[in-house]
């Protein structure tokens, strides 16, 4: 079979390498792809948001299957224009990636449905958001929130009143995220353990992966602005199995339960974010898709074919299929542009991979890189996702830096403390 992957990160290039596996595929495409993805995949420069363009494509060249990965296509409906088609796809339509390009949808359904989050208040005005900030209602930290898709940055901790003023100016008037802040969500500060879960389902079935922990802030000891993610590890150790029960009795099933009933059926990748509170698991965040870089450790441990299980999905026979994963550890440690997630500069040779794009005794997913006479050469802020697989956290974090200190760049920059929380 013919298949096309939509995107140009290291979830895509996770994605990618395994769907290679599978014997009932013949041709990968990616689009747009990256350096690293055209190792392992034909890359087609269409951008991964043209819906027309991807259709028209997938259409000519006779695509018997789509992934869309980003949240962008998927939010702007480029599953209903495929499936238009008659092409089978796995992800969730443009009412169901509502979960994520929503935060007040999110917010409302876990509301109405009584599934565990942060209190929280939404506002489409800014003057009635000062208000409320104003008020004695608010206790801080709090959490200011874009309403809309912000490239996992449109999450904001206001310490103080002014930090919050400034929040709320620089969202709903500045428009530093465009329309995506035109509303927005002030909620509650939780605090506890973060814990990442990506779940298939097929609008009735929901079955977790492997839990994993994302390190969102830029510097060691988790300081500096978010980004979108500097590392992860899997499983996360915070998650337990008595966890996990009570999360799919209370959040995970709730949630597939509650978009049916609303009329929008999930199928595809449903992310998780969720805190560990004193008072129990809550909710931080919904994602219509594979997390980035999650799916880089994650997948990194999947036994099954992945397009069984995409298929099945499709299908709606998720309940039909056993999923099994390694009983290891993954770690992956993101190499970066000096000065990410801010400016940065691109274009400087990769130094210390192989002349697939890998590395010796790790996993290397790239996520900005461009491929040109033979060499690699970084075109992201993001660059490169490091993944070492072992049977201990300690043993695989030490097989993952060793590869990562290998690899040079100008300006390199990582963080030293992936899976030490």
């Amino acid at each position: 079979m013919k298949v096309l992957i939509v995107g140009s990160g290291g979830r895509e290039h996770a994605i990618v390498k395994a769907l290679k596996k599978s014997p009932k595929i013949s041709k990968i495409y990616a689009a747009p792809g990256n350096g690293g993805i055209s190792c392992d995949a034909e890359c087609v420069p269409i951008k991964a948001a043209d819906i027309r363009s991807m259709t028209e494509f997938a259409v000519k060249n006779k695509v018997d299957y789509v992934v869309v990965a980003p949240d962008d296509p998927l939010a702007l409906g480029m599953v209903d224009a495929l499936e238009a088609e008659r092409i089978r796809c796995f992800g969730p339509n443009k009412s169901a990636a509502r979960i994520e390009s929503s935060k007040i949808f999110a917010k409302d359904l876990m509301k109405k449905y009584g599934i565990p989050t942060a209190a929280y208040e939404s506002f489409s005005a800014a003057d009635e958001a000062q208000d409320y900030i104003c008020s004695n209602k608010v206790k801080f930290p709090l959490v200011i929130k874009a309403d809309g898709l912000a490239l996992g940055k449109g999450v904001i901790i206001a310490n103080d009143k002014p930090q919050a003023m400034e929040t709320i100016i620089d969202l709903m008037m500045n428009k530093r995220f465009g329309e995506s802040g035109k509303s927005i969500v002030v909620e509650e500060f939780l605090t506890g353990p973060e814990v990442s879960v990506l779940a298939f389902t097929d609008g009735k079935t929901v079955k977790p992966m492997i839990s994993s922990m994302d390190h969102k802030k830029a510097f060691d000891n988790n300081t500096g602005p978010n980004t979108g993610g500097m590392g992860v590890i899997a499983p996360n150790r915070h998650y337990t199995d008595e966890i996990a029960e009570l999360c799919e009795k209370t959040i995970y099933i709730p949630t597939i339960k509650a978009m049916k009933e609303n009329g929008y059926p999930f199928k595809g990748c449903l992310f998780f974010g969720l805190m560990l509170t004193e008072q129990g698991p809550k909710v931080i965040e919904y994602n219509c898709r594979f997390g980035d870089p999650e799916a880089q450790a994650v997948l990194s441990l999947l036994e099954t074919d992945l397009f069984d299980i995409m298929t099945a999905v499709t299908d709606e026979k998720l309940d039909s299929i056993d999923i099994k994963w390694k009983n290891q550890h993954a770690a992956c440690i993101i190499l970066s542009s000096g000065g990410y997630p801010s400016s940065y500069k691109t274009g400087f040779e990769i130094i210390g991979l192989n002349p697939n794009g890998g590395a010796e005794d790790c996993i290397v997913y790239h996520s900005g890189t461009e491929y040109k006479n033979g060499k690699f050469f970084t075109a992201g802020g993001r660059v490169l996702g490091v993944t070492g697989i072992g049977l201990t956290l300690k043993d695989t974090c030490e097989k993952a830096y060793k590869s990562a200190q290998n690899i040079k760049f100008e300006a390199k920059h990582y963080r030293n403390d992936i899976g030490k929380y």
